[in-house]
């Protein structure tokens, strides 16, 4: 079968944002009022701006599936974009500091960056959030779960428990506009954002990832770049305005000895037929993944967002038809989008969760690719057999 992969396809204000799926095994359900709730939740969060007003984001499912189910053939979903105005919308000659807009100009040898920033907008996350929302209809067939939830926006900071199941943590993200599971934060969140749309000024965050119910072994050692870390590091430093992805600790190992940092390893024979198969850490420093593969823990992945580059002030900049001096264009955004960054955050780790799952167990269909994991599971177990 084909290796699990997608592409996006589309323009801010084109006619549509495409994705294409390719290697999903045939026979898993595929829950359009899943993808289409994502969606929704990626549209929303304190501080989002005029255009998730305009946009009522849903899936087409274009081919690939026959009466719900996947079929394994090539998947395409598509998201009707309502302000559609690309042949209309003004050109764009003062770069915005910070966005895409002059490095694309320069690239593309033009200078007009509006073919740029229609490309490079943030709007194309929508199509990886169908993509991810597509993959979590083949988790949820083994009982992994992707969580994500904002833990900072600007000097606030959310407490979240290391020890909360993702059923908590997405009660109490639920229960806020600012999507972290931590309610005495969000007010302070809330003030941030406030603040920064008071003095037209934008702001960023971090968010995190939860991933549970993964089991040893996914991902390998074997090959550079296919270390599931690295995977994980690339999808989510490849959002838009992301600078920055950690896993576990992060940058936070290099200030601690080893005894500090590395997760000491047990057997608990109460836990063996949970997803660890009873191998167990009091501690999870190293989030869930050692030499590129995951070990049985909960994933734990975090990126950091940057203030958007689009602020009503604008900034110093260049007008590319005249080289003078002048203030950078403004294009219709958002003051705070790390409430929606986290839905997406979450839903691009669930890909590359679903992509190691099935180059560890995969097969051209579902039925294929439950009997292999059936098959490791129990090897697994055979190898934490007592002594005869």
């Amino acid at each position: 079968m084909a290796d699990f992969s997608y592409r996006t396809a589309g323009e801010s204000h084109g006619r549509a944002l495409t994705v294409l799926v390719e290697g999903l095994p045939a026979g898993v359900r595929v829950d359009v009022a899943l993808i289409d709730a994502e969606l929704r939740r990626r549209q929303g969060g304190y501080g989002r701006g005029g255009r998730m007003k305009i946009e009522k984001d849903s899936v087409q499912v274009v081919s690939g599936v026959r009466r719900g189910v996947s079929i394994g053939a090539p998947l395409v979903m598509q998201i009707v974009n309502r302000d559609f105005r690309i042949d209309d919308a003004p050109p764009i000659h003062r770069p915005r500091p910070g966005h895409a807009d002059f490095a694309g100009a320069v690239k593309w040898l033009t200078t007009d960056c509006r073919e740029t920033l229609e490309r490079a907008s943030a709007r194309e996350t929508a199509a990886r959030v169908a993509a991810g929302a597509l993959a979590r209809c083949l988790l949820a067939e083994f009982g992994v779960r992707c969580v994500g939830f904002v833990a900072q926006i600007g000097q606030a900071q959310a407490v979240v428990p290391e020890d909360w199941s993702a059923d908590r943590i997405v009660a109490e993200r639920d229960g806020n506009e600012l999507y972290t599971p931590d309610a005495a934060a969000a007010e302070a969140m809330e003030s941030e954002v406030r603040t920064a749309k008071i003095a037209k000024d934008t702001i960023g965050g971090i968010v995190e990832v939860r991933v549970f119910g993964v089991p040893p072994g996914l991902g390998t050692c074997a090959a550079w770049q296919d270390k599931l870390d690295g995977r994980l590091m690339q999808a989510v430093g490849s959002i838009q305005a992301f600078k920055g992805v950690e896993i576990g600790l992060g940058f936070g190992v290099a200030a601690r000895p080893g005894s500090q940092v590395n997760d000491a390893l047990y057997f608990d024979p109460a836990q063996r037929d949970t997803s660890n198969f009873g191998f167990v850490r009091r501690t999870n420093r190293l989030g869930g993944l050692e030499g590129g593969m995951t070990n049985g823990q909960v994933i734990v992945v975090r990126g950091a967002m940057k203030p958007i580059a689009t602020l009503m002030q604008g900034m110093d900049s260049v007008n590319l038809r005249t080289l003078a001096a002048e203030r950078s264009d403004y294009e219709r955004s958002d003051v705070c989008a790390v409430p929606a960054a986290s839905v997406v955050a979450e839903n691009v780790v669930a890909f590359e969760i679903a992509r190691a799952w099935l180059a560890k167990f995969g097969g051209d269909t579902l039925r294929e690719v439950r009997a292999a994991w059936e098959y490791y599971s129990a090897a697994v177990r055979a190898l934490a057999l007592p002594p005869a």
